[in-house]
């Protein structure tokens, strides 16, 4: 073997220790960046499962280059504001299967562009801030939660990518209108936001019929008490007894007769 062929035998087997050297290097970072009960992985990015890990909450400590993160199957209960603000190339954010009751106006803040797809199937959610999706680019799953139908719900579906998507599978646990209890969000046809418009409108109506209503009672009875009195006063006077005749009146007639 000549010295070239010796040089490149080395240099070859040294750049493959180079290269397991960095990998192991990488791996031992990315481990050492998972959080406490997840499982970390690299599939074409940084894979976080942190599935069934009886969680209460989200991590803290998620590593920056996750891609896919997965929260599934936990006790957690809500969405704190910008949980997610330094994950900028997170793509899957699955939190299906949880208790959630609430997430904040500004819960997906920092993840808007990145994100593909969000489940927050199978929680609690009965309603969400107006603008928790706005800018969020996702299409999200939010099916099976005890949805409150009003005009906030009614607003946070229009800013969703997949609004036709969303609301057929949102199911009406209560509802602003009883009739819609129990029935798609999508056959709630009505506009819920000008609901109290018209409430409102309803009110003053009856208020002001209310208000008229009582004006004309008091004038009738107004009218029928001075009527009572007016008739009271005129038997008055008609029981009074007649004016007597005076005593040289009476002495003329009898000297003329």
């Amino acid at each position: 073997m000549n010295l070239v062929d010796l040089w490149l035998t080395r240099s070859l087997s040294m750049c493959l220790l180079f290269q397991s050297f960095v990998l192991m290097i990488l791996c031992f970072h990315s481990a050492s960046m998972c959080p406490k009960g997840c499982l970390c992985s690299h599939l074409g990015g940084l894979n976080v499962s942190c599935s069934n890990a009886n969680l209460k909450e989200i991590p803290k400590d998620l590593p920056p280059d996750t891609t896919l993160l997965y929260l599934d199957s936990n006790q957690i209960t809500s969405i704190p504001n910008e949980i997610f603000k330094d994950l900028h190339q997170l793509k899957v954010l699955n939190l299906s299967k949880n208790i959630i009751e609430s997430i904040d106006e500004h819960a997906f803040k920092g993840v808007e562009e990145s994100l593909q797809t969000l489940d927050l199937s199978d929680n609690r959610i009965k309603t969400v801030h107006k603008n928790t999706f706005n800018n969020l680019r996702a299409r999200a799953r939010i099916a099976n939660n005890p949805w409150h139908c009003d005009c906030t719900l009614q607003q946070v579906l229009k800013t969703m990518v997949s609004n036709h998507e969303s609301a057929n599978s949102v199911i009406c646990k209560t509802s602003v209108l009883e009739e819609h209890t129990g029935r798609s969000f999508l056959k709630a046809d009505a506009d819920l936001c000008n609901l109290p418009k018209k409430t409102t409108d309803y009110a003053m109506l009856v208020t002001m019929f209310g208000w008229f209503t009582m004006v004309i009672s008091y004038v009738v009875y107004y009218v029928r008490q001075n009527q009572e009195d007016a008739r009271r006063h005129l038997e008055y006077l008609k029981s009074l007894p007649s004016k007597q005749r005076k005593p040289d009146e009476a002495d003329d007639i009898s000297t003329v007769v």
